[in-house]
C-alpha cells in the first residue's frame, strides 16, 4: 500500500445546512441528484482535484451518513478524510472544520456541498491562487442588468462592471483565516461567506474564473437543473455510453415488489386511487405495481434499482404517486440511450377487484412512460402465501428496453 504525502492544503466541505428552501424534508446535502447525493457529487469533485485533507462538516445525527459518502468518494485517499459535526450557523460549522485541520496545513479552502457540480479544475485553481496573505474566490461576471430599488420602485441602475458573482471553494492562508474567525467570534458578527469575513479583517481577496456548473442548489428548480446536467453528462452516471448501448440490442428486465396493507389514506395501485380499500404501506404511496415497473426498466437498462434513485435517501419522493416515479424513470432511460419497448406486469392479491379498471390503469401507466405500451393482469393465489392471506400485494413486472442509437442518438465525443 502506497503512503500518500501529507498535503499542505485542506478543504472544508460544509454540508450542515437544513435545506429548508429545497423542500426535500431532509438536510440538503443528503438529497439525491441521481443515484448519488448532493454531498457525494461534491466530494467526487473534491477527490478528483489534487490531494488535500478533506473535512466534511455534517449536521448533528448525520455524521454516519456523511462518513459513508466520504469513504465512497475517497477511494484510496480515505486517510485524507474526516467528518466533524457542524454548528447552528454556517460560521460555527466552518469553525468546527478549522479545529480539525492537520498541523501541516497552510492553505484552507472552504466549499459549500450545495455547489455539488463544481469542476475539480476550479478547486485546484483556487488553491493555487492563495499566495501570501491574500485569499482567492472563484467568480463569474454579472450579466444581468441590476436595478437599485426602494419601496417597489426602481431608483437607479447598478454598474455591473463593478460586480462579480462569488462561488466556492474560497481559499485562504490558514493563519490569517483562523485569526479572522477568532475576531469575528469575539465580536459576535456573522458574515454571509468566508471571503467577507476575511476581507473584514483587512485582507485582500483576489478573483479566479469560476464555472457555470458551480451554481448553488438551493431551490427545487436548482435541483432539477442539477439532475438534467448529470443525466446528460457523458461520464456522470453509470449508464452505458451510447456507442456501447448500440451493441447491446434489446434488453429485458425483471422487477418485483411487495407491500403490506396498513398505510395511511387511500389505496394507490397501478397508478389509480381505490376509494374504500385499505392502503399499502411504503416510503411513497405504496403503489407496488408502479414500483415493480420501475425496477424492471432500470434493471433492463443497467441503471441500478428503485432504492438507488427513489429510496429513503430521496425524501422528495415521499408520498409520490406512480406518474412521478414512471416519468422520471423514462427520463433516466432516455438519457442513457434507451427507449421503452413494452411492459407487462402482474399483481397477486385478493383485493381490489381489478378487471373493471384494467383499461384505465394501463392508460395511466402508459401515459406516464411517454406512451410505451403497458399490460397489467391480476390473479389470486387460492389463499396461499402472503397475498392469499390478505396481508398485502406482490407484483412481478417484465420490461423490454431498446437502444436508441438507431433512432439518431450519437455517441458522446471521446
Amino acid at each position: 500500500m502506497s503512503i500518500l504525502p501529507v498535503p499542505h492544503t485542506a478543504i472544508i466541505v460544509v454540508a450542515a445546512g437544513s435545506g429548508t428552501r429545497l423542500e426535500a424534508g431532509a438536510p440538503k446535502a443528503f438529497v439525491g441528484i441521481d443515484g448519488r447525493t448532493i454531498l457525494r457529487h461534491a466530494l467526487d469533485g473534491v477527490f478528483a482535484a489534487a490531494p488535500m485533507q478533506v473535512i466534511v462538516v455534517a449536521p448533528a445525527g448525520y455524521e454516519g451518513d456523511a462518513q459513508t459518502e466520504l469513504l465512497a468518494a475517497a477511494g484510496d485517499r480515505a486517510d485524507l478524510g474526516r467528518v466533524v459535526t457542524g454548528g447552528a450557523t454556517r460560521q460555527e460549522s466552518v469553525a468546527a472544520g478549522l479545529a480539525a485541520l492537520w498541523g501541516d496545513v497552510s492553505t484552507v479552502l472552504v466549499h459549500d456541498a450545495a455547489r455539488a457540480l463544481t469542476p475539480p479544475e476550479v478547486i485546484d485553481a483556487v488553491a493555487a491562487a492563495v499566495i501570501g496573505d491574500a485569499g482567492a474566490v472563484p467568480s463569474l461576471p454579472v450579466v444581468d442588468t441590476l436595478k437599485r430599488v426602494a419601496d417597489g420602485l426602481v431608483v437607479g441602475t447598478v454598474d455591473r462592471a463593478e460586480l462579480a458573482a462569488a462561488q466556492t471553494p474560497q481559499g485562504f492562508p490558514r493563519g490569517p483565516l483562523e485569526a479572522a474567525y477568532a475576531e469575528a467570534t469575539a465580536q459576535g458578527v456573522e458574515y454571509t461567506d468566508d471571503a467577507a469575513l476575511f476581507a473584514a479583517a483587512g485582507h485582500a481577496v483576489r478573483l479566479v474564473p469560476g464555472s457555470e456548473r458551480s451554481f448553488k442548489i438551493t431551490t427545487p428548480a436548482d435541483l432539477e437543473r442539477a439532475r438534467l446536467l448529470v443525466a446528460t453528462a457523458p461520464d456522470s452516471s453509470p449508464a452505458p455510453r451510447a456507442s456501447a448501448v448500440a451493441e447491446l440490442g434489446p434488453r429485458v428486465g425483471i422487477g418485483t415488489d411487495v407491500h403490506g396493507f396498513g398505510g395511511d389514506g387511500a389505496l394507490w395501485l397501478a397508478g389509480l386511487e381505490w376509494p374504500g380499500e385499505p392502503a399499502l404501506s411504503g416510503h411513497s404511496d405504496g403503489d407496488a405495481v408502479a414500483h415493480a415497473i420501475v425496477d424492471a426498466l432500470l434493471g433492463a437498462a443497467g441503471l441500478g434499482d428503485i432504492g438507488e434513485h427513489f429510496g429513503t435517501a430521496h425524501p422528495e419522493y415521499a408520498g409520490a404517486h406512480a406518474d412521478v416515479f414512471l416519468s422520471r424513470t423514462a427520463e433516466l432511460l432516455a438519457a442513457a440511450g434507451f427507449m421503452i419497448g413494452n411492459v407487462s406486469v402482474q399483481f397477486q392479491g385478493n383485493r381490489p377487484r381489478f378487471s373493471g379498471r384494467r383499461g384505465e390503469a394501463e392508460a395511466v401507466l402508459s401515459a406516464a412512460l411517454g406512451g410505451a405500451p403497458v399490460a397489467v393482469t391480476a390473479t389470486t393465489t387460492d389463499g396461499l402465501g402472503f397475498p392469499g392471506r390478505g396481508e398485502g400485494i406482490a407484483v412481478t413486472a417484465v420490461a423490454i428496453v431498446i437502444p436508441r442509437a438507431d433512432q439518431g442518438l450519437s455517441a458522446p465525443a471521446e
